[in-house]
């Protein structure tokens, strides 16, 4: 997929971040993590991303990211795109690009660079680099230490024609709307917030009418009915939906740091998808707090 059809792919839908599966030893699970992708794949994603955020890109080696995007490629070509998260500082960065383009990855998500700060001019720099690494469509994700503000990214998509996409996880108002003034239709806008359903109705006021799912994991038919509920501007689903699991949700994922991803593995192994435990430093949810979200699960019945 050249960088124009991913643009044109990744601008309506529902995306989605499928979890990583790790056997009982801790390593990398082929089989269960193709077996995965077939189960999610027919309930409509646009498209999917592997080794991101919620894939726990942070915590894999060279040789598991590697094998991950071959697996999800392979599993999932002609069916949906995959996008393949890249990130950590300028030259990893560019080195997990090229290896997501060699395995067949059909785009990449620049997920923000290591702890150091940096102005403008560097971060432009950096994400210049990855682009001109690869010749796959380069997402990138605004979030952490990547704070891109509007003249930058109108600088850098005129720099780099393979920067199709901007992913926000920062909640600015005012950042968001300035960018989405000065930049127009010139690159994909993507909503994503930890529990993105939570702000998918103001982002779509805004310009932004796409968002990457967690919840997909193990509620996708939950998540696509909430996602259409939003493009319809069904607002008695959406509150219904906010009552009943979104909100409590929240307030679960918000009682410890990490769990936005801690949750999402215990959900699918609630619902009989389990991917094995999280890596170190996240920590899994306790024995309560899989019983409060198992209740969660089970009031929407069946998926």
């Amino acid at each position: 997929m050249n960088p124009t059809e991913l643009k044109s792919t990744i601008s309506s839908g529902l995306l989605s971040f499928p979890v990583t599966d790790f056997d009982a030893a801790g390593d990398f699970d082929p089989a269960g993590y193709a077996g995965r992708l077939e189960w999610l794949t027919p309930y409509g994603a646009t498209a999917l991303f592997a080794a991101g955020g919620t894939g726990e890109f942070f915590s894999l080696t060279r040789s598991e990211y590697s094998s991950i995007i071959k697996t999800a490629a392979d599993t999932c070509r002609g069916k949906v795109p995959i996008i393949a998260g890249a990130g950590g500082p300028t030259r990893a960065a560019i080195e997990f690009a090229q290896e997501a383009e060699r395995q067949g990855a059909d785009g990449i998500l620049l997920l923000p660079h290591y702890l150091t700060q940096a102005p403008q001019s560097g971060l432009a720099a950096h994400i210049s680099a990855v682009c001109a690494a690869t010749k796959l469509g380069v997402i990138v994700y605004n979030r952490g230490v990547c704070r891109l503000n509007a003249t930058t990214l109108a600088e850098l998509t005129d720099r780099c024609p393979n920067l199709i996409g901007f992913k926000d996880g920062i909640g600015e108002i005012e950042l968001m709307v300035s960018i989405r003034q000065k930049l127009g239709d010139r690159v994909s806008y993507l909503g994503g917030l930890p529990t993105a359903e939570i702000y998918a109705a103001p982002y779509k006021a805004l310009g932004v009418p796409v968002y990457s799912s967690a919840v997909f994991n193990f509620i996708p038919k939950t998540a696509m009915e909430f996602y259409h509920a939003v493009a319809a501007d069904d607002t008695a689903t959406q509150r219904q939906l906010f009552d009943q699991f979104f909100l409590p949700l929240v307030a679960l994922r918000n009682r410890c740091a990490g769990y936005a991803v801690s949750m999402v593995k215990a959900g699918a192994k609630l619902v009989g998808k389990g991917a094995g435990p999280v890596r170190p430093p996240l920590v899994d949810l306790n024995s309560d707090e899989e019983k409060t979200l198992e209740g969660l699960i089970n009031a929407l019945g069946p998926q």
